[in-house]
């Protein structure tokens, strides 16, 4: 199943490949099962890959050439930039139009390619004006190293702005069941826009798959996040019995549900769960033959309606990057 991205976009598969987990995201990852993980998703024309260059400081770039090459025609290449990395993790962002200009070679070199679909604005830096990023994105299209130009986790009034600049085909933000605060202002701003939505982590960075018993069983840094944390975790825990029932109740899985869901909020919408494992990504897919009717929704919100999950989806420090 494919979905046009923006209303001025290209044509990509409604459920795309987050690729961030393959390197070292949520725990140890196997190169080889990852890369089989890409070839696998072409294969099945699911060709949205979303990378970032900050994603193990271009290692996830480098593994995504590994698996396109000789296939370059069949990816849809997502990069998302403007992150640094510091010893202790993520840096701060960095909006500044030489380092996007500086960034985008890099991504290239480590792609082994000569253009990106579609690249990212990873965060907007709050000490550039956006008009200053998007304008150096735009050269970079001019130039025909980069198709079309998105933003991730911005305000209704950064989007706004970007968009009398250039055209913004997609906005990259995190939506599920359990994170809809788009619902209120972005969502309808991108809408009116004609910019379309790239949702993450539909399934809660894996909380809804039903995987998960109790806090120990994180050993990777989502331990730090305050849904996966103490009296959070359990309340948490709840809902995701609920969301088992309604999957039972619809034949599917419980990440298949979720996953559905967020399709069925639009065609608008496309979404990227992220695995690194081939029977995952088989799964995530088959998510395309879950129809969930209008009761089917109405149900599901009764049952976890907006703002119902405990605890926020990042610690603190990089909640304050957000919708900016």
């Amino acid at each position: 199943m494919n979905r046009q991205l923006g209303i001025k976009g290209p044509m990509v598969s409604a459920i795309g490949l987050g690729c961030m987990g393959m390197s070292g995201a949520y725990g140890e990852s196997d190169e080889k099962e990852s890369i089989a993980t890409i070839e696998r998703a072409l294969e099945l024309n699911h060709n949205f890959l979303d990378t970032a260059d900050y994603y193990l400081a271009g290692h996830n770039e480098q593994l995504i050439a590994q698996a396109i090459k000789g296939k370059r025609d069949k990816a849809f290449l997502s990069v998302k930039t403007g992150m640094m990395l510091s010893p202790g993790g993520y840096g701060g962002v960095n909006g500044h139009p030489d380092f996007l200009r500086n960034a985008v070679m890099y991504s290239l070199q480590r792609l082994k390619t000569d253009y990106i679909d579609l690249y990212t604005l990873g965060r907007v830096d709050p000490n550039v004006p956006i008009e200053d990023s998007v304008g150096a994105l735009a050269e970079l299209v001019q130039k025909g190293v980069v198709r079309f130009i998105g933003l991730s986790e911005a305000s209704a009034e950064s989007i706004r702005r970007a968009a009398t600049v250039h055209t913004i085909t997609a906005l990259q933000t995190e939506y599920s069941l359990w994170t809809r605060d788009i619902e209120d202002e972005i969502l309808p701003t991108i809408r009116e826009l004609g910019i379309g939505l790239v949702a993450y982590a539909p399934l809660s960075r894996g909380f809804l798959s039903g995987t998960y018993k109790k806090p120990e069983d994180i050993k990777d840094n989502r331990a730090h996040m305050p849904r996966y944390q103490g009296e959070n975790f359990y309340k948490n825990l709840e809902l995701v019995e609920k969301v088992k029932m309604l999957a039972s109740q619809k034949g599917c899985t419980p990440s298949q549900l979720a996953i559905a869901w967020v399709l069925a909020q639009g065609e608008d919408i496309i979404t990227i769960p992220g695995t690194k494992r081939v029977k995952y990504l088989e799964d995530n897919i088959a998510s395309e033959n879950v129809r969930l009717s209008s009761g089917d929704l109405r149900a599901i919100s009764e049952i976890l309606p907006a703002g119902v999950v405990s605890g926020t989806r990042y610690p603190e420090r990089f909640m304050s990057a957000l919708n900016r």
